[in-house]
């Protein structure tokens, strides 16, 4: 049988090969995980927070053209946000679709106008993660007063301990930031969501998103 699409959600089209990547131990590949960052997106709907596709973060960070990149980004309306989420990918190939071995999560924060990297592989994807931070940072304020923003690699961020499940730690990430911002803590650059990431997310929670994601892709399907 043809790699036949079974879902269209949001402006996200899923195959049938997407779910063989989430019923066993693979690498989340770049549909998987803009479905979600779209869920997300539905299940938050208010206009202060953004996920950015992995496509977009992708061709903002290896631009060949940065003059060009005004125009691309402007639409996104980055200085109305105030949580922007990226995922970062360690393929450097412009030519190469979903390519890359490795995902990872800049966020940026405005409250506290940092930028902050989470990687489950610690160091891995460092430089490319200030690839995407070097080009886009100075969007992220209204025209004459862009933000100085500073980028944190967090150092504590939870570690995978497979070769396969860190687009599963980008998912489980987002979804953990997002709900500690509509918590409405406490938001400076010391009090961010570091602790409940350090407490909540680990191998277990990890697992359980795969099938989580799985099955709600099955339950949409259902309703269609």
């Amino acid at each position: 049988m043809a790699d036949e699409k079974i879902l269209s959600y949001n402006d996200v089209v899923l195959r049938r090969s997407d779910l063989d990547i989430l019923s066993g131990p693979k690498f989340l590949n770049d549909q998987i995980i803009e479905f979600y960052f779209s869920f997300l997106s539905s299940g938050f709907p208010s206009q202060d927070t953004l996920f950015v596709p992995p496509s977009i973060s992708f061709w903002i960070a290896n631009c060949p053209d940065p003059k060009s990149l005004k125009d691309f980004v402007e639409p996104l309306a980055f200085p109305e946000r105030k949580v922007v989420l990226f995922s970062v990918n360690n393929n450097m190939d412009v030519t190469m679709a979903e390519g890359g071995t490795h995902w990872s999560l800049l966020v940026y924060d405005r409250s506290a106008n940092v930028f902050v990297h989470h990687d489950s592989i610690a160091g891995f994807n460092n430089c490319h993660a200030k690839r995407l931070y070097k080009a886009v940072a100075g969007f992220m304020g209204f025209s004459g007063s862009a933000p100085n923003s500073q980028l944190i690699e967090y150092v504590d961020t939870p570690q995978q301990i497979n070769c396969y499940d860190c687009g599963l730690y980008v998912t489980a990430f987002a979804k953990l930031i997002c709900h500690w911002h509509e918590s409405g803590r406490s938001k400076s650059k010391d009090s961010l969501w570091f602790s409940v990431l350090k407490e909540e997310v680990g191998p277990s929670l990890v697992s359980e998103m795969r099938s989580e994601i799985l099955k709600l892709i099955k339950d949409l399907m259902e309703k269609k």
